[in-house]
């Protein structure tokens, strides 16, 4: 048998590389937080806006487009913009309740406290699934989720609208995330197919 991954969905990391600096985590884990649905999160919107975080963001724009130039491959002049950021704390016993991000075209989720052992997202098949059988072996094709292992100092790239969540922290351990979103500017689409937007 010969199977053919056809439009796949990427969901993509990449890794900072470093150990965040004693500024940057003394800034991200002090936030003023506000309670979020099932754990908490920044009051503040758009934190890579801040000076102190600008070798994060530097960072974290040329993995976006990276991701965005080797997966979508643009014809026309068109970059991606982050336009909000924030900060997620879960604590045990805590999780972070299943969503997508609305108004956005590429999500990202930066881990500043997370271990690999123990932390995972949860990503979720969208779709209305007429005929559901029961199955003896899952794998990438019958499963309805699928989770993967996240770690301190690593970045997550996906569609915005793939939806997705975290589990119930069952550690003592504190898991801290940046998540942010992204919008297109410039040229996009094409005037002679009446498809011509300018952002």
């Amino acid at each position: 048998m010969i199977s053919h991954n056809l439009f796949p969905t990427p969901v993509s990391f990449f890794e900072l590389g470093r150990e965040l600096s004693a500024k940057e985590s003394k800034f991200l884990l002090n936030l003023e937080q506000k309670p979020n649905e099932n754990n908490a999160t920044s009051k503040e919107r758009c934190l890579l806006d801040d000076p102190k975080l600008a070798s994060l963001r530097e960072f974290i724009e040329a993995s976006v487009s990276m991701y965005f130039k080797e997966i979508y491959s643009p014809k026309n002049k068109v970059d991606l913009r982050i336009t909000q950021s924030w900060v997620n704390y879960t604590k045990q016993g805590q999780k972070h309740h299943k969503h997508n991000h609305a108004n956005s075209f590429i999500s990202g989720v930066f881990y500043i406290k997370a271990n690999k052992e123990t932390d995972r997202i949860y990503f979720f098949k969208g779709g209305y699934q007429q005929i559901k059988l029961p199955v003896d072996q899952w794998n990438l094709y019958n499963s309805e989720s699928w989770w993967l292992p996240v770690g301190t100092g690593e970045l997550i790239l996906f569609p915005s609208s793939l939806t997705h969540m975290v589990e119930e922290v069952k550690f003592e351990d504190l898991r801290v995330s940046m998540s942010f979103n992204t919008f297109p500017v410039g040229n996009v689409g094409s005037d002679a197919n009446l498809t011509g937007l300018y952002l």
